[in-house]
C-alpha cells in the first residue's frame, strides 16, 4: 500500500512541530517519520519511544545492536540501512553493526550475547526462555536490561510494521 511521505507543509497539523524537531535532529526528515505524520499518534508514539530509549544505560554500540538485531528478525530493509548508516555516524565499529544488521556473530562477547537475546525476544514474541534470560544476564547483563531491551524491540516493532506496510522508500542519506 502506498503512503505519502509527508513534508512540514503536507503533514496534518498535529505532526508538523514534530517533523520540525526531526528535521533539527537530523538535518532532514526521514521517509518513516514522514510516513508515520500520516498519524500525528503514531509519529508521537515513535520518537517518544526513541528518546525513552536512549536514556537507557546502553551505550550507542549497544543501542544499535538492539535496533539492528530487531529489524534483521523483522525483515526491514529500510531501518536496517538507517541503523547502519545512524551506527557509522555515532561511531559504532563497522564490523558490530554490519553483524547485527546481517544476524551473523558478534566478536564482542557481551555484544554478541546482546544480539543473541534481543532475537530470542523477537522470535519468541516476547517469551524468551530462562536460560536465554540466563545466558543475557550471566554475560554481564542486569536484569533492568532485559526490560530496556523490550523499549527497544516495541520502538523498532512501530518502525519495522510502518517500513512494511507502508513500503517506505530508502533516504539517499542512509544509502537509498
Amino acid at each position: 500500500m502506498s503512503y505519502t511521505v509527508h513534508d512540514k507543509s503536507s503533514a496534518p497539523a498535529e505532526a508538523r512541530a514534530l517533523l520540525e524537531k526531526a528535521e533539527s535532529a537530523y538535518g532532514f526528515v526521514p521517509n518513516l517519520l514522514g510516513i508515520m505524520a500520516e498519524s500525528p499518534a503514531m509519529l508521537e508514539a515513535y520518537m517518544t519511544m526513541n528518546q525513552i530509549f536512549e536514556k537507557t544505560d546502553f551505550s550507542a554500540s549497544e543501542q544499535q545492536v538492539v535496533l539492528l538485531a530487531v529489524s534483521e528478525d523483522n525483515e526491514c530493509g529500510y531501518c536496517k540501512a538507517a541503523h547502519t548508516a545512524i551506527a557509522a555516524m555515532q561511531g559504532v565499529p563497522e564490523d558490530v553493526a554490519r553483524a547485527a544488521a546481517d544476524g551473523s556473530e558478534i566478536g564482542d562477547s557481551r555484544l554478541e550475547a546482546l544480539r543473541r537475546f534481543t532475537g530470542k525476544v523477537v522470535s519468541s514474541r516476547g517469551n524468551p526462555s530462562d536460560a536465554d534470560v540466563s545466558a543475557f544476564l550471566d554475560a554481564g547483563y542486569e536484569r533492568r536490561h532485559v526490560l530496556d531491551v523490550l523499549v527497544g524491540v516495541g520502538m523498532k516493532t512501530l518502525s519495522n510494521y510502518t517500513n512494511h506496510i507502508a513500503e517506505t522508500p530508502l533516504d539517499e542519506q542512509f544509502g537509498g
